[in-house]
């Protein structure tokens, strides 16, 4: 018998939840800790939350405040492509921060994973930059 999977993405959530979610996964600092809510968290805002900058701020503390080898780093820097994809925008924190992310992956795809490098690709294709 063959199953089919169907993915859906995950929704917006009031802000209030997706800042717990968040502090709790980057308060724990391990890199197991809480991977399974905070991705599909940040996500859910970086897709669907019609707030810029809460969006993009949380994908920054994400992004610099989480452990190597976490795999909330790299969702972190596809999360800003989506975001830059969304808004036709991103701040210089956030920029310099899709640059770094996508170099740690190139560098050392077991400290970045690889969706870091997709996140630069949609900030350099919606952007128009570097």
């Amino acid at each position: 018998m063959h199953t089919h999977r169907s993915f859906q993405n995950p929704p917006a959530l009031p802000h209030d939840e997706v800042v717990e979610a968040l502090e709790r996964a980057l308060r724990d600092r391990a890199p197991a800790a809480d991977e399974i809510e905070a991705p599909s968290v940040l996500v859910g805002s970086a897709l669907n939350d019609e707030d810029r900058e809460f969006v993009e701020y949380w994908c920054v503390q994400v992004g610099t405040r989480a452990t190597a080898g976490s795999q909330l780093l790299g969702l972190a820097g596809l999360c800003l492509g989506h975001t830059a994809r969304r808004f036709g925008k991103l701040s210089d924190e956030a920029l310099a921060l899709v640059r770094s992310l996508a170099a740690r992956a190139e560098a050392d795809p077991s400290d970045v994973d690889g969706r870091a490098l997709d996140g630069l690709d949609d900030v350099r294709s919606f952007l128009h930059l570097w």
